[in-house]
């Protein structure tokens, strides 16, 4: 029999612990981000039986190898099936390029899937326990409105989301600050990072020990298990032969998506390449290249916005999924296997003219309908095949991210017209909103905090 999984620190300085204390938590007493002790296998036979199941029931048999000793299987079933109700289009570029569409959910992100299974799992076992949290996230685009929408109305949770003012569209801000009830939303004249910072350092103060924190963004490993998922489920679908190996392209900001990749890889899932596709915020392809990795303050201000991220969380876990330790702060404290990290990953950085370009001429060609965020992704697998070479036969899957209609001024100034909005956004513009405002330091945000939870 398996032994069960638990949960260790990528700081190594704090005792290991149970799935639910890892997502309850959020982080680590030592800031360290939560890591499975050891990656549960999946048999080339079991993804192969996945091809005609619907993607909840994949996502019951993914998850369910993490979470079997810490939940009933029936009510981990129940739990997917509520959560996974939209559908998830693969829709084709040309030859065997796919783009992965994670836009259909309630708040037309790919990050639905994480919020939605977290925000389920977290109330199951508070509601059990009776016990209440306060969530603290940081977002720089779609992941606010994902776990605002996710925890809207729980019982047992509030959370508050802080968004830098002038780096979200007006779309991705009204869907966080319509919602009111549980959800409290704040923004900083500042940077991604700046909200990052303070949702740490808040964690990390025993005068807050009270308002029973934890965290909802790609820090919790609550996010990261159920964004193994879709993987697993695009590659069944895809898949011409058994054991036929893909290339996956990631757009990444934050390295949440890309660690649910690489960990669905680590499974047994058959993947021959991870193109990690960034804007103008290069750390990563710098690091792969020359393994020196230098964090990027202020981070750069691109059109795909969710990713202006200098020096991403989840660093830490790639760090330790190739056996090396990274700080919170990013000093290298154990070097990574480089080598086999290398082998597996191929990066590439993609500037905004580049991403322009690349939403026109996806459009013109393919009539595939691109946002910033696809678009870098979808460059960087051309990136790829530019270097490596065309190979019609091989299967491709880019990751869409978001939406089109979240990014209406873009279309319309590069394609010339509107997006149709998706029903999560109709009528969005007319709802009133309500957030506040506060300085970008500790002290202010503390104060907030203290006065009004």
């Amino acid at each position: 029999m398996a032994k069960p999984i638990t949960y260790y620190s990528t700081n190594l300085k704090a005792p290991p612990v149970s799935f639910k204390e890892a997502l309850l938590k959020g982080i680590a007493p030592d800031k360290g981000l939560f890591m499975p002790d050891h990656i549960p296998q999946f048999t080339a036979d079991e993804i192969e039986s996945f091809s005609d199941k619907p993607y909840w029931e994949i996502a019951y048999i993914v998850i369910h190898k993490f979470l079997k000793d810490d939940i009933p299987a029936d009510d981990l079933k129940a739990i997917c099936k509520d959560a996974y109700d939209f559908e998830v289009p693969l829709e084709k570029g040309y030859a065997r390029k796919y783009v992965m569409r994670l836009d259909q959910g309630p708040t037309a992100s790919f990050k639905d899937f994480a919020a939605r299974m977290m925000g389920r799992l977290m109330n199951y076992y508070l509601s059990r326990e009776h016990r209440k949290l306060l969530i603290l996230t940081a977002t720089s685009g779609d992941t606010g409105s994902a776990i605002a929408n996710a925890y809207y109305g729980l019982d047992n949770v509030k959370a508050l989301v802080l968004f830098p003012e002038k780096e979200v569209t007006n779309r991705q801000r009204k869907q966080m600050t319509t919602l009111g009830k549980n959800i409290q939303i704040v923004s900083l004249d500042g940077k991604f990072d700046d909200c990052q910072a303070l949702v740490k350092q808040a964690f990390a103060d025993h005068d807050l020990d009270h308002l029973n924190l934890s965290s909802a963004n790609s820090i919790n490993i609550g996010r990261i298990i159920p964004q193994t998922v879709y993987y697993f489920y695009s590659y069944a679908k895809l898949k011409k032969e058994k054991g036929e190996k893909v290339i996956f392209s990631v757009p990444s900001g934050n390295f949440g998506d890309m660690m649910g990749g690489v960990i669905a890889m680590k499974m047994g899932l058959p993947v021959k390449k991870f193109i990690i596709s960034t804007n103008d915020n290069d750390e990563y392809p710098k690091f792969l290249k020359t393994e020196d990795y230098d964090i990027i303050v202020p981070s750069k201000n691109c059109i795909s916005s969710a990713m202006n991220v200098g020096h991403p969380s989840n660093m830490a876990r790639l760090v330790a999924l190739y056996g090396g330790v990274m700080s919170e702060k990013g000093t290298v404290i154990k070097k990574a296997d480089m080598k086999h990290m290398k082998k597996e990953i191929w990066a590439v950085s993609i500037n905004d003219a580049h991403t322009k370009e690349t939403i026109k001429d996806a459009w013109k060609k393919h009539e595939l309908l691109l946002e910033p965020h696809g678009s870098v992704g979808w460059a960087g697998l051309h990136e790829y095949i530019k270097e490596h070479g065309d190979d019609n036969e091989q299967l491709y899957i880019s990751l869409e991210t978001a939406h089109p209609a979240k990014f209406p001024e873009q279309i319309i100034e590069l394609l010339g017209f509107d997006p149709e909005l998706p029903p999560s956004l109709e009528g969005i513009e007319h709802k009133e909103e309500q957030y506040d405002s506060i300085k970008t330091d500790y002290a202010s945000f503390k104060e907030y905090l203290m006065k009004n939870f």
